[in-house]
């Protein structure tokens, strides 16, 4: 006997240092019923748990699974142990033996009672077991079975209270009979189990009061970091903290604050009007059962905790469709799943902040029950099966635990000192930001001042470094338009007594541009205009409001105008008087000088009420406007009597330009027509007698050619003179020299012709010519310049020439323009490589339709289009292969004077009175178009008639 009772003492040790080595209470019970089944060599050995209704679960176990089944994790009713058993278990901790072999069962009480010796062990007591024990235990598939209770003591109340915490049970499939040694080894193992229990219920309230310190903390330091007092993420933490789904916030209305607040996270009630974030503390059963008003019942599913103030207890709600005071609440939550309710009054010195509210979801519990049973009978014979059945709830309330309302009451505390600091620091930032607004109105007045005042300064220096007056206006109209912070700002001019149209303006945004808009519709009535020339204001807060026409509303509203701000400007500096609010409160003496327009502000987004500084600095700024006109329409005067005498002193100089030419051609031309006619009339003597001497000589020939047939024998002295003068040479040579004579005196008519139709003195007037035989007699002219000379091979003239109809034109003049050009041609080859000089002389007819050259230089020839009004134009094109023009002299080539050529060698005249006769003069187009190194090309096109206009 003495090594079985060593193996037991060694289990109980074990045991007893599995419990001191580990405080988990699941690893020391699952130790346990590992070492007692391995003591008592049972088929199973497990830990039965008690709940609060009574029933129980498995939740440790050792089995041998091939003779029984496993139990561990599932739940038994409460009726499978009767409330009887269950108080002698926690009374008497009586322990129980059966024995279904033999048909009794044994029961030791742990705690005699006052008869009993307590000196000695309790002796087991058999009797025999009830029938229906006997069922439930041949249900299960047992012979035999021991349970003794596990009997918690709450160490940290007052008074030492104990409960019945669970059963150690222990079966066998067979009959077995328990010793008394035995009992005692396992009774000391309970009592260890329950030293092990309270460790760990000492562990998890540590641990519990760790984890709401940790929250505590985590949310007092979202609460109390001021200046920002993060409310939303404490109750949001709040919300997790405690499992839940939902959490508000109310801070109620105080004198600082007249409107509550409130703050939601999660899951929320929802009233019919969908407004919860206000309603639901203002209900008038929230307000009764927040304040600790008795008539609301606390019972049926809601509680309250014990606390020294009535307004500081939570209320809480299990279950909220179980309380009826709450079923005009119940509504709201409906549509939701909450199902617990949890408040926290917020007070801090009896002073009432808010509360806070935390929302509980339902939820679907599962239970795992050791055979099916029905839950509303109670059993009245024992199960037949313990096999597993699963019980489904749905839309199960969560309820609070203590651990949850300790929870709350803390955080609600610390809201509670949070709203309060909110609170105090809200008035604080309240004054101060009152003081910061009185302070920045102050500034800002200030800064208005001095803005207004750089402004006009900035104004004042456009008018004295800049006479343009748009500029000026422009100026005026940005600077308002920034100062006044409005949408736009415009200066209207009228035109006459009655109309005008905006030249300047400054817009903002995408709002319509009214430049240069003008009044169709009269806008600004007779009425209106006498009003601003009294010196008065337009005032128009509101243009639905204003005592407006309907088409001054209607137009005002289709320029967007919302609100507005006129004031006149007046040519003259009108007297300094102060501005009223109202525009015609008072009238304004008469301005001195007539009215030149108005200065207008404009509002676009919505209506305005216009400051008295406002007005009074737009008012200065017409006046600075005023001062501008008057500057610049004097500028403008002066600048025109500049003009006039600029533009008088080019044409005298023009006139004296053109005098000296056209005397210096006349002269030419006089000179021409004079030698042409001296040449004219010996040569038409000479030509005209040329043909009676051929005659002559032909008759001389034909007596010669006739004494020698007849007399074929002459005398000596007849044959020396014959030998002489070799008359068969005279014979044959004399008709070569007669024709010679001839074409000489030919080409000398044509000369002289050529220089009369280049003068032209009987053709001073317009006449129909042929634009060809003027070019030819102006080439015959110069060809003395184009033959080649020693090493010169001579410049070449191609001629394209175009059928053209006779034009009509002043000819003279004409051939003077291609004298001029000619002559410039030439000089520039006569610079360049001598192997490629050629001059291209072009002559087409276009329609004003046909596309002209686009590489022609039109920078300084003005087309007078309205000059080129005929069907058809002729045109000459005059070019040369010479070195060009250089491009920064091709600006000046028209310019009278200029001149490029060596002094005495060139007057700079030819080009720009050439310009006056083709464009002036024949109303047509006289330009150029010129590349360095590539030469250089004229366009002359007149009309083939001329216009109406041009003979006027």
């Amino acid at each position: 006997m003495l090594q079985p009772e060593l193996d037991q003492e060694d289990l109980l040790r074990r045991i007893t240092n599995r419990i001191r080595q580990s405080l988990e209470l699941q690893e020391i019970l699952n130790a346990t019923v590992a070492e007692v089944r391995s003591l008592l060599r049972t088929d199973r050995v497990m830990v039965y748990r008690f709940n609060e209704s009574g029933g129980g679960q498995v939740i440790a176990e050792s089995v041998d699974t091939n003779r029984l089944p496993c139990l561990n994790g599932l739940n038994f009713p409460a009726d499978d142990i009767p409330e009887q058993a269950r108080q002698l278990y926690l009374t008497q901790r009586l322990r129980s033996i059966v024995d279904l072999s033999a048909g009794v069962i044994g029961l030791s009480p742990l705690e005699p009672t006052e008869t009993d010796d307590h000196s000695t062990p309790q002796p087991i007591h058999y009797r025999p077991v009830d029938a229906c024990h006997v069922k439930y235990l041949q249900a299960m598939g047992i012979q035999s079975s021991m349970v003794l209770p596990i009997v918690h003591y709450d160490i940290q109340a007052q008074q030492a209270q104990k409960r019945l915490w669970g059963l150690l049970v222990s079966h066998h499939v067979k009959p077995r009979s328990i010793s008394q040694r035995e009992l005692q080894i396992v009774q000391s193992v309970v009592d260890q189990v329950s030293i092990a229990i309270a460790q760990s219920n000492l562990l998890s309230q540590t641990r519990q009061q760790h984890r709401i310190e940790a929250t505590i903390n985590r949310v007092s330091t979202l609460l109390h970091s001021l200046p920002t007092i993060q409310l939303q993420a404490a109750l949001k933490e709040t919300v997790n903290a405690l499992g839940s789904s939902g959490g508000r916030l109310y801070i109620a209305p105080d004198r600082v604050n007249p409107r509550a607040e409130c703050l939601i996270c999660g899951t929320q009630p929802v009233f019919g009007d969908g407004d919860s974030q206000t309603t639901l503390e203002e209900h008038p059963v929230f307000v009764q059962w927040v304040t600790g008003d008795k008539t609301v019942d606390t019972h049926n599913g809601l509680s309250e905790s014990n606390s020294a103030h009535v307004g500081c207890q939570p209320l809480i709600v299990n279950d909220l469709y179980q309380v009826s005071n709450l079923a005009s609440l119940a509504p709201a939550f409906q549509g939701t799943s909450i199902r617990g309710w949890l408040v926290v009054p917020l007070y801090y010195r009896s002073s009432f902040l808010g509360s806070l509210s935390i929302f509980r979801s339902q939820v679907a519990q599962e239970i795992l029950w050791a055979g099916k049973f029905n839950p509303n009978e109670k059993q009245h014979c024992p199960r037949q099966s313990f096999e597993q059945w699963r019980e489904v709830k749905r839309h199960q309330a969560q309820p609070w635990t203590n651990y949850d309302i300790e929870l709350a009451l803390a955080l609600g505390h610390h809201f509670a000192m949070a709203i309060e600091q909110y609170k105090l620091y809200a008035q604080v930032q309240a004054l101060n930001s009152n003081l910061e607004c009185q302070v920045a109105e102050r500034t800002a007045k200030l800064q208005q001042s001095l803005e207004q005042g750089r402004a006009l300064q900035r104004v004042t220096n456009q008018i004295r470094g800049t006479l343009d007056l748009k500029t000026t206006l422009q100026t005026i109209v940005r600077e308002v338009r920034q100062l006044l912070d409005t949408d736009r700002v415009m200066i209207y001019r009228f035109t006459d007594d009655s109309h005008g149209q905006v030249i300047v303006e400054s817009i903002t945004g995408e709002w319509l541009s009214l430049l240069n808009i003008d009044d169709p519709q009269q806008y600004f009535s007779k009425a209106q205009i006498q009003f601003y020339q009294l010196g008065k204001l337009g005032v128009i807060q509101d243009v639905t409001q204003a005592r407006l026409t309907p088409d001054q509303r209607e137009f005002l509203q289709r320029c967007q105008v919302q609100a507005a701000l006129i004031v006149p400007i007046g040519v003259g500096n009108p007297q300094a008087h102060e501005i009223p609010i109202m525009p015609d409160s008072l009238p304004y003496p008469r301005w001195e000088q007539p009215l030149w327009g108005l200065l207008i502000a404009q509002e676009c987004k919505a209506r305005r009420d216009w400051l008295p500084s406002e007005i009074k600095l737009l008012r200065k700024l017409a006046d600075q406007a005023a001062v501008a006109i008057q500057q610049a329409e004097l500028f403008t005067h002066t600048q025109a009597q500049a003009q006039q005498l600029a533009s008088a002193f080019h044409h005298l100089k023009q006139t004296q330009a053109q005098l000296i030419q056209t005397e210096k051609m006349s002269s030419l031309g006089q000179l021409i027509a004079g030698v042409a006619h001296e040449i004219n009339n010996p040569v038409n003597f000479i030509y005209g007698n040329l043909v009676y001497t051929s005659q002559y000589a032909q008759d001389l020939l034909s007596i010669i050619h006739s004494y020698q047939k007849y007399y074929p024998h002459p005398d000596r002295e007849i044959i020396e003179l014959l030998d002489l003068i070799d008359l068969e040479f005279l014979k044959e040579d004399l008709p070569k020299l007669l024709e010679s004579m001839k074409l000489g005196s030919e080409r000398i008519r044509k000369l002289v012709l050529s220089l009369r139709n280049f003068s032209r003195l009987d053709q001073a007037e317009k006449k129909l010519v042929d634009i060809h035989e003027g070019v030819d007699s102006t080439l015959l002219i110069l060809q003395y310049r184009l033959k080649g000379k020693h090493n010169y091979p001579g410049i070449q003239v191609i001629k394209n020439y175009g059928e053209l109809p006779l034009v009509e034109c002043y000819p003279s003049q004409l051939n003077q323009v291609f004298m001029n050009v000619l002559s410039n041609a030439i000089d520039a080859l006569e610079e360049c490589d001598p192997d490629k000089q050629t001059i291209t002389i072009s002559t087409t007819v276009q329609s004003p339709n046909v596309e002209k050259n686009d590489n022609l230089n039109n920078s300084t020839v003005k087309l007078e289009d309205d000059h080129c009004s005929s069907p058809n134009h002729v045109v000459i094109q005059i070019a040369d292969s010479g070195v060009g023009i250089s491009p920064e002299l091709q600006s000046q080539i028209f310019d009278p004077f200029f001149t490029t050529k060596p002094i005495g060698k060139g007057t700079g005249l030819g080009l720009s009175i050439s310009y006056q006769i083709i464009v002036e003069k024949h109303g047509g187009i006289f330009k150029y178009s010129s590349q360095p190194g590539e030469g250089t090309e004229f366009w002359i096109e007149i009309p083939i008639y001329q216009p109406q206009s041009l003979e006027e």
